[in-house]
């Protein structure tokens, strides 16, 4: 998650900002333990998730390493080449061959399965559903909760919630989860995090009961960070990977942020690390005791910003996501030119977005599919009507028509998707036909078919791509993939997906 700004951007109206409780929420290697759940095997185990090592291909990328391939270099967007070079597979060992490299220096290379990774993640989200009203999706793996109202900084035991059900672990009924069953205790018991909390806090407990939640019901490990603030438990989760807790309670955040490099600063990139290290500035509270007049002259407004992030001054609220921009569905098939088995696919595609269209409640101005030929041909095809619409039949036979530019080709992947999102109260519009472009500018007039546009995209061995289909209009889909290795200080270095969809 490195980047130039914070998500969220309003300030809250409801509780002061130092009484705020939020948690970072930031799953370890997701992709990594994804596998390890379904494959035991892989356990313990140097892994690594992409593509483009598979017999014949060239070109490819790492979207998650574990932290036991790590030790080894390898980190993600790293090109497939050059983590082979560090970490040879484990399937070119040969024990007879004195060349071939030793099987204890050699790591599980495992294709992207993002179908299986969102159903995972959707059994996460929907635990952060359930234990925050107050959430900001920022990833496939990565969430922002606001826990004010579920939780307090109050010590376990020192009876000050005015509310019996803020100690967070009602559902298991253990002290150390909800940290509010200790009875007035002499002495507040000691905290068991990271981080700089002395006693044990409800906040705390309430944390460790969604991260232990998460991994008893999921079954995958996560880091958390806990603090007044959104920068501040950012750095939190990071700061004790993997399966980590780090707790910083009101009035220890400057003393947390202090002694840590730069570039753990959220938002703070290799560019910016340097201009502030030629300013003699390498350390977070250097940076804090910085003149602000000096990094707004070097970084314009945004040096005045990455000052308060320094001193722990962060008043935003979580916000949610906004609207999305398009909904859709994807089915990888077994190479098929089989008329039956597409039309069938795009047909049921076509229901499944309807649905989630109305369940959203909004209209859509534009119908699209996607189709994937072997062995890794992206073509998208849409058609955007007169005004918005909630219709799905209609869904289904602008899809069907668009399949039949396919009739006679073999494809591996179909999708659906509608698009041009209208979530206002408004008329429909009048169907009298089709306005004439599409989605891309082009004119898709009456009886005349789309140019074709083939791109290679980045795919695993299965079809399933590594940016899914989601968020904005259909681009080139070679601009979709992996776009170059995250900043330091970025989250768990994991190549991110986009906003949970």
């Amino acid at each position: 998650m490195a980047g130039e700004t914070l998500p969220g951007t309003d300030v809250g109206d409801g509780a002061d900002a130092s009484d705020r409780v939020v948690l970072h929420v930031d799953m370890d290697c997701f992709y990594a333990s994804c596998e390890r759940l379904r494959r035991p095997d892989l356990d313990g185990e140097p892994v690594v998730v992409g593509m483009g090592y598979e017999p014949g291909e060239t070109i490819g990328a790492v979207a998650t390493a574990s932290y036991e391939a790590r030790a080894f270099g390898v980190e993600s967007a790293m090109p497939i080449s050059e983590a082979l070079e560090l970490l040879p597979r484990r399937a070119d060992t040969d024990l007879d061959d004195p060349d071939a490299p030793d099987p204890d220096e050699t790591g599980r290379y495992v294709p992207v399965d993002l179908d299986f990774y969102k159903d995972v993640a959707s059994e996460v989200k929907a635990i952060l559903r359930d234990c925050a009203d107050t959430r900001r999706e920022v990833s496939i793996d990565e969430a922002y909760l606001d826990a004010t109202d579920r939780t307090s900084w109050d010590v376990a035991g020192g009876g000050g919630s005015e509310d019996g059900n803020r100690d967070g672990g009602e559902e298991s009924g253990n002290a150390d989860e909800g940290g509010g069953q200790e009875g007035g205790s002499a002495d507040p018991p000691p905290s068991s995090a990271a981080g700089p909390a002395d006693a044990r806090t409800l906040a705390e407990g309430y944390a460790r009961h969604v991260k232990e939640r998460i991994k008893r019901e999921v079954g995958v490990p996560a880091s958390v960070g806990v603090a007044p603030n959104m920068s501040t438990a950012k750095v939190a989760s990071d700061a004790d990977k993997p399966d980590g807790l780090v707790v910083v309670p009101p009035g220890s955040i400057e003393a947390f942020l202090a002694p840590l490099p730069t570039d753990e600063i959220h938002g703070i990139g290799p560019v910016t690390e340097r201009t502030l290290a030629d300013m003699g500035i390498e350390t977070a509270g250097d940076l804090a005791a910085a003149d602000p007049d000096r990094l707004a002259a070097e970084l314009g407004d945004r040096g005045v910003e990455l000052y308060r992030r320094a001193r722990g001054d962060d008043d935003r609220a979580v916000t949610p996501t906004g609207l999305p921009k398009s909904l859709s569905r994807e089915s990888s098939l077994s190479a098929t030119a089989d008329e039956e088995t597409k039309r069938e696919t795009v047909t049921a595609l076509a229901a499944d977005v309807a649905r989630r269209a109305r369940e959203r409640g909004c209209l859509y101005r534009t119908i699209g599919i996607k189709a994937v030929e072997p062995p890794f041909d992206v073509n998208t095809r849409a058609r955007s009507l007169s005004g918005p619409v909630d219709d799905p039949e209609l869904i289904e036979s602008v899809a069907l028509d668009l399949l039949g530019e396919f009739e006679d080709d073999r494809v591996r992947k179909l999708g659906v998707r509608v698009s041009n999102l209208d979530f206002a109260e408004s008329d429909q519009a009048t169907l009298t036909g089709f306005d004439g472009a599409d989605e891309a500018g082009g004119c898709i007039g009456a009886g005349r078919a789309p140019d074709r546009q083939r791109t290679r995209a980045d795919t695993d061995g299965d079809g399933a791509k590594l940016t899914d289909w989601i968020g904005e209009e259909p681009k080139n889909d070679a601009d979709q993939g992996l776009s170059g290795r995250p900043e330091r200080g970025g989250g768990d270095g994991q190549s991110s997906l986009g906003d949970w969809s």
